[in-house]
């Protein structure tokens, strides 16, 4: 059965919802005709973002994920993301220290630049008490 051409997706806040978000976003994907190798890289996105929302927006307490897909043009999706957490912009967030050693860098600190990366599109927006993350992806980077 074809994805349809937008849907939402609204999870429990647990990283066990990882896989129920990576597969909703799998079959959108494929229905725009996405690569298979984009597509793992697109699920590491969800997982990243539904991950930090999870442990880090909800410092791992009760909430809901809402995901919303839609297919904008051509091979392009809009993910968006949406959570109650705390107030979190990826795109205030420094770059993290990458020239330092092994052993000199702070654990972790690598998720932003990697939805950046991976992502045609970024933006964030607070309304009222949710936070909006918009990503533009394309089958093809």
């Amino acid at each position: 059965m074809p994805a349809p051409e937008a849907a939402s997706l609204t999870v429990p806040a647990k990283v066990e919802a990882l896989t129920q978000c990576t597969e909703f976003v799998t079959a959108h994907a494929v229905h725009a005709g996405f690569a298979p190798a984009r597509l793992g890289e697109i699920e590491l996105v969800v997982e990243e973002v539904v991950t930090n929302i999870c442990q880090h927006g909800y410092n791992d307490q009760a909430g809901q994920v809402e995901l919303h897909c839609r297919r904008v043009d051509g091979q392009r999706l809009l993910l968006e993301f949406v959570d109650c957490g705390r107030p979190f912009d990826v795109l205030a967030q420094a770059a993290p220290g990458l020239t330092l050693d092994l052993d000199q860098r702070e654990p972790g600190g690598l998720g932003v630049p990697l939805i950046r990366a991976m992502a045609e599109e970024v933006s964030y927006t607070r309304e009222g008490n949710r936070n909006i993350l918009h990503l533009i992806v394309r089958a093809e980077r």
